[in-house]
């Protein structure tokens, strides 16, 4: 499986898991059973890291979202917004970059194409401030 097939799969689950609220292992075994979404150790680490880390993800997308609060951002929006700061944050062999372009990827598959600039500005401010941040440690 690519990387993007991985990400793509983790996509489907954390959405899933928004609009259903089910415990993930049940949605984990409905996958395997359906056979249309690959469930395999790395997906299951995007999604459960995403899920562990869910409410410090939802308060960075609360500070970055100026134009829609929390429970306004369409739920799909959400599962990507949150997959990519996950990345961001957790998984070293995924840069900041990276995590983003591949967000975006997802929204342009699966969202409106306005949503993709809200995404892409939601990102971006995150990106541009952990940069900042980076850089104020290394002065």
């Amino acid at each position: 499986m690519t990387r993007r097939e991985i990400r793509d799969s983790a996509f489907k689950l954390v959405f899933e898991q928004l609009l259903r609220d089910d415990d993930i292992q049940e949605l984990y075994a409905i996958a395997e059973d359906i056979d249309e979404i690959t469930v395999n150790d790395e997906v299951k680490k995007i999604v459960d890291g995403t899920l562990e880390h869910r409410d410090e993800l939802d308060n960075i997308i609360a500070g970055y979202s100026k134009s829609r609060e929390l429970p306004r951002i369409p739920k799909i929006n959400l599962a990507i917004l949150r997959i990519a700061l996950y990345e961001s944050l957790y998984d070293e062999n995924t840069p900041v970059n990276a995590a983003i372009s591949e967000a975006i990827k997802l929204s342009m598959n699966y969202t409106y194409q306005e949503d993709t600039g809200f995404i892409n500005g939601v990102l971006g401010a995150f990106a541009r401030d952990l940069e900042k941040e980076k850089a104020e440690e290394n002065a």
